[in-house]
């Protein structure tokens, strides 16, 4: 079953449209030219039916051509038949053939893709056949063979010009559809990028603030029966840790919601609050940062360090048995070190950081993004995590 091709409303009205004047035209044209043939009333008559059914074989083709190039190509060629068959000169009404040609290279089906190619071979060797072979009776002179060559080469330029156009429009319809792909594609991996950093920073950002709101009230409410002031320092850092949770969620939101750029990111500057709130929660934090960072870190270094500290931070916190943890930070000249060492308890039972949990997942990534490389693993009793990041590495 043929199948139509999808077309705008006004592509079909306009190939509909142009198809009917041309009707009307091919009709006078080949009627027209019956009147200086024919002779008799009989050869009248058939000449005039010769002429109407090439004009409507002919124009069902050019209505056609785009809707299903396929069948336009077969009723081309039963216009073609029957200028021959009821022996028709060429007239301008063979015009719909080229345009039949074109539309099967550019947009029919593989198959009538290369269709078309052997029906421009075919013609360009039936025209100047049909058209010698009726002026020649007997023996071809020089003439009628020099006369048949120039035929050939000029229907089979005429015909594969057609078609070759075709081919082309094809290509770069083709090309243009493989860049819109190429494109969406390009498109879907940038979102799909964005959702994931998103995903990231919202882990980081809600894990920690969890983790320090979850530590401050299980020790107010330990602490609030003998000393009523810790229980409201407990709520103080809680109350300041949650409000900053909330605007960095807000802003990560926004991001998701409206697919805009990143928002304001942790520099080295918010180092020290993030210490601030881990010690509030009640950790014994050791940090020495030896030797102090040259210069202005580059943004995404500064970012990576933030964001593996505070996760590095969170699962010391959750999962320590130990208050005590050590922080080492040494910037040099081509690298920045960083290691996070908390006890944990050899106990089987003992909660430790999963090694395919996201926390660890994340800061490997993090370290990866920038160029580095991140370890995290139990060593002599404590819980290491270390990472090395290259200053100037890629992004």
């Amino acid at each position: 079953m043929l199948s139509l091709r999808p077309l705008q409303r006004y592509q079909l009205v306009t190939d509909l449209g142009v198809a009917a004047l041309f009707g009307l035209l091919a009709l006078a044209v080949e009627v027209a030219g019956t009147t200086s043939v024919a002779v008799a009333p009989l050869e009248v008559v058939g000449e005039n039916v010769g002429a109407v059914l090439v004009a409507l074989s002919l124009t069902a083709a050019l209505a056609m051509r785009r809707l299903q190039p396929g069948l336009a190509l077969i009723l081309a060629w039963v216009g073609a038949f029957l200028q021959m068959g009821f022996g028709r000169q060429p007239s301008p009404t063979d015009l719909a053939i080229f345009a039949v040609l074109y539309t099967t290279a550019a947009y029919g089906t593989k198959r009538v893709f290369w269709w078309g190619f052997a029906s421009a071979i075919a013609g360009a060797a039936i025209v100047p056949i049909y058209l010698v072979g009726r002026g020649v009776s007997a023996p071809l002179t020089v003439n009628d063979w020099f006369a048949l060559g120039a035929l050939l080469l000029a229907s089979g330029f005429a015909l594969m010009l057609a078609w070759v156009s075709g081919a082309l429009v094809r290509t770069a319809l083709r090309a243009a559809a493989n860049s819109r792909a190429q494109r969406a594609a390009e498109a879907e991996t940038i979102a799909e990028q964005q959702r994931v950093r998103i995903a990231r920073d919202m882990h980081d950002v809600v894990a920690h603030s969890l983790a320090v709101v979850i530590a401050q009230a299980d020790g107010a409410r330990y602490a609030a029966a003998s000393d009523p002031a810790a229980a409201s320092d407990a709520l103080a850092t809680i109350s300041s840790t949650a409000r900053a949770a909330l605007t960095d969620v807000r802003v990560l939101l926004g991001q998701l919601r409206h697919s805009q750029s990143e928002g304001p990111q942790p520099t080295l500057a918010d180092l020290d609050q993030l210490f601030d709130r881990v010690r509030a929660a009640g950790v014994d934090l050791d940090v020495r940062v030896d030797p102090a960072p040259p210069g202005e870190p580059p943004t995404a270094i500064q970012l990576a360090v933030y964001r593996i500290m505070q996760e590095a931070l969170t699962n010391a916190l959750r999962h320590g048995v130990d208050p005590r943890v050590r922080v080492r930070l040494g910037w040099f000249a081509d690298r920045v070190e960083l290691s996070v060492r908390n006890a944990r308890s050899t106990s089987p039972a003992a909660p430790v950081p999963a090694a395919g949990g996201h926390g660890l997942i994340g800061m490997r990534e993090r370290a990866q993004l920038v160029g580095g490389r991140l370890t995290a693993e139990p060593e002599y009793g404590e819980f290491v995590v270390q990472a090395t990041l290259p200053i100037g590495g890629p992004r």
